[in-house]
């Protein structure tokens, strides 16, 4: 292979949008006998410059991101360090130092609206600017996706993409906000045709009150591995939950690939893990009390066994409703075995 062809950017997600970019890439570097090469930056950089950090939440861990562009068919990622000092970089020494100098790049394949450097204004100005620098730019257009809006009206995307009565679809350019939106009023379905798949929450099955084994309804409780993961609005969830094979004495990585979480000594290997469907509680439990921390709790379909300390992978399938205060915990358990029943009857080609 000679010469590099290469794309840039933080990928929050990689939904169908990056997906696309990155098929051109593919195309490209297999046309030039070239490497194909995505340069990417961690952490995000809203949360080094403070631009609303507080409020950022994020689609793909590190691990997530550079495990899905890579099953994307590209011949190498690479992670650059986000600090300030490299925030002063303009598009031009971004272009100069980083991409030819350090990664030989030849060719750079840009999106529809591509930053980089701190003096870029927009992706006509950046592809300007980069073939000055001796690239040859290769320019994609934006995703688009139907979303659904109510009659009269355009732009809005606060129903579900199943639609309803009365309602129209616009098509809109996907993006990593329109999916934190989506997450954020509890639109997974939304979320997964824009992102390409179900969304995903990766964690760590931790300790909870136990409350709802003594109503039938036994729970997983999950602490994330990454903090700044988005987590869909309160409500509950038909999931897909993934749970690795383990044997008794096993421990769990965390997805950032460092340290370990004891799986203790309960763990019932009658099952090597696999794929079960579930009802995901995500919300502050009303119906225990006031003043509760937010929790991730999953109720796993056919599935009875001590998993304390594993991992544990949930795909939001379906939202099934928001969360209740409920007057008893008889009248809560009532309404959770109509919740189940709702997930079972979802549709095969949802729940698969």
């Amino acid at each position: 292979m000679t010469g590099t062809v290469v794309a840039t950017g933080f990928f929050d997600g990689v939904h169908l949008g990056h997906r696309h970019l990155v098929q051109t890439l593919t195309d490209e570097a297999r046309r030039r006998s070239a490497q194909s090469l995505i340069v990417t930056f961690w952490p995000h950089p809203r949360n080094v410059l403070q631009d609303g950090a507080r409020e950022l939440r994020l689609l793909t861990s590190l691990p997530e991101k550079r495990e899905l562009l890579c099953s994307l068919g590209v011949d190498r990622v690479e992670v650059l360090d986000f600090t300030r000092d490299f925030s002063t970089l303009t598009m031009r020494e971004y272009i100069s130092q980083v991409l030819v100098g350090r990664f030989g790049a030849q060719c750079l394949v840009l999106g529809y609206d591509n930053r980089m450097g701190s003096d870029c204004r927009d992706t006509a100005g950046l592809a300007a600017v980069a073939r000055e620098s001796g690239l040859d730019v290769v320019l994609t257009d934006s995703v688009s996706v139907p979303v659904p809006v109510p009659a009269g009206q355009t732009g809005s995307a606060s129903s579900s993409l199943a639609g309803s009565a009365g309602t129209g679809l616009s098509a809109a350019a996907i993006s990593s906000t329109r999916i934190r939106t989506a997450l954020a009023e509890g639109r997974v379905e939304d979320a997964a045709a824009m992102l390409g798949r179900p969304y995903n929450l990766h964690g760590v099955v931790v300790a909870g009150n136990r409350l709802g084994r003594t109503i039938g309804f036994p729970t997983a409780n999950m602490q994330l591995y990454e903090p700044l993961k988005a987590i869909p609005a309160p409500g509950v969830y038909a999931v897909r939950v993934r749970i690795p094979a383990c044997a008794a004495g096993a421990s769990s990585v965390s997805a950032s690939g460092s340290g370990s979480v004891s799986a203790g000594d309960g763990w019932v290997s009658g099952r090597s893990g696999g794929s079960f469907l579930g009802m995901c509680n995500i919300g502050y439990r009303p119906t225990v009390g006031p003043g509760n921390a937010l929790t991730i709790e999953t109720h796993i379909l056919d599935f009875d066994e001590n998993i304390y300390g594993l991992d544990l992978h949930l795909s939001f399938l379906s939202r099934i409703r928001p969360e209740r205060k409920f007057d008893s915990l008889q009248a809560l358990a009532a309404q959770l075995a109509a919740d189940k029943f709702a997930v079972r009857s979802l549709p095969a080609s949802v729940s698969a």
